[in-house]
């Protein structure tokens, strides 16, 4: 029997509650569909933090090398800055492993409602794929004069040719694969942003030459926020910078249905380095240890990581049962309206496999 080496950061609030159900799930894929799974876990993150001063240790991206893939709960303390914890574990860890492409699904699944009205279950299925490694969130800038009344930041963001290529030219082959509409929407501020936009737009319009089965659009970002309120039914596969890409991401989690649903892959295609896959929700510490948050993220983003570890039945039988529990709405969690507990959820979930 193959087994996999997962290692797993839980992190911060909720992320111990929702790793712990998506691990309890890929246990029993495991044993239902003959493969082993070696856990190592982590206690990395803020509490680490408040330790050691550091995020995680300084040996960490050595440790996870030895990986097959990553599973991440979540990271964010509310007496820490944010750009301390992203850039002291998230961060280095999708640069360090070439993660350029962060892909995140959003469906609008049977048994939940979407706050804008008259779209069916099925309706909106779309994925974001982000730009993962450069773009706004290169860490390239500094301060002059760091805390004095005539401070300066400067916050270069960093565009590369080769970078844009391999994540669109990656959107363009998913937008084949999925049983989609066979649409790539390309998304920049070209007419403000008039070099690493052009730049983009110049690459996607390379790219899309070479995809003559694929329907392609390209949106400025702020049309196409309001397009993913106003059409959202109307997008396949988005593609889109490390900032774009991160917000609107959230927008389609939404008008799906609720962020607790928003799964997420960190990917190096090449497959030298492992994966990442993390729900999108974040920490959400004002609910921590009360065990009410909703784990499907988690368990959603688990089925990804087995379909890239290519145990694609197990990663259908888990995305067909969070369907089913979601489709009867017996266990559900207070963001879909209902008032079951993360474990009610995760027990539901493992009763269908």
């Amino acid at each position: 029997m193959h087994s996999y080496h997962i290692q797993t950061i839980a992190g911060d609030g909720i992320g111990e509650e929702v790793t712990g159900c998506a691990i309890a799930t890929l246990r029993k894929a495991g044993e239902r569909y003959g493969f082993g799974i070696d856990f190592v876990e982590h206690d990395w993150g803020s509490d680490y933090y408040f330790q050691h001063g550091r995020m995680m240790p300084a040996n960490a991206i050595e440790t996870l090398r030895k990986a097959d893939a990553i599973l991440l709960g979540a990271v964010g303390h509310p007496d820490i800055p944010d750009h301390v914890t992203l850039h002291g574990l998230l961060l280095p860890i999708r640069r360090n492993f070439d993660q350029y492409a962060n892909v995140r699904p959003a469906v609008l699944y049977e048994g939940v409602a979407s706050p804008l009205k008259g779209y069916p279950p099925r309706a909106i299925d779309m994925v974001v794929v982000r730009e993962n490694t450069e773009g706004e969130y290169a860490p390239v800038g500094g301060f002059v004069h760091q805390h004095q009344p005539d401070e300066v930041a400067v916050q270069t963001s960093v565009f590369t040719r080769h970078g844009c290529e391999r994540v669109i030219r990656y959107a363009f082959e998913l937008a084949r694969k999925r049983n989609g509409k066979r649409r790539v929407t390309s998304v920049t501020k070209s007419n403000a942003q008039a070099y690493s936009m052009v730049l983009w737009d110049r690459v996607f319009q390379k790219i899309a030459a070479e995809y003559s089965d694929i329907e392609t659009e390209s949106l400025l970002v702020d049309a196409a926020a309001m397009n993913f309120v106003r059409r959202p039914d109307s997008f396949d596969v988005v593609v889109a910078s490390n900032l774009f890409g991160d917000i609107l991401s959230d927008v389609s989690a939404i008008v799906a249905g609720s962020i607790g649903l928003a799964a997420s892959a960190n990917i190096d295609p090449s497959r030298k380095n492992p994966s990442l896959f993390e729900p999108v929700h974040g920490s959400a510490p004002d609910i921590m240890g009360r065990g009410i948050a909703n784990p499907l993220a988690a368990i959603l983003s688990a089925s990804m990581m087995l379909d890239h570890l290519g145990e694609s039945k197990a990663a259908a039988a888990i995305d067909g049962a969070i369907r089913e529990v979601l489709r009867e709405g017996k266990a559900r969690t207070a963001d879909l309206g209902g008032a079951g507990t993360s474990a009610e959820v995760r027990d539901a979930i493992i009763s269908k496999l």
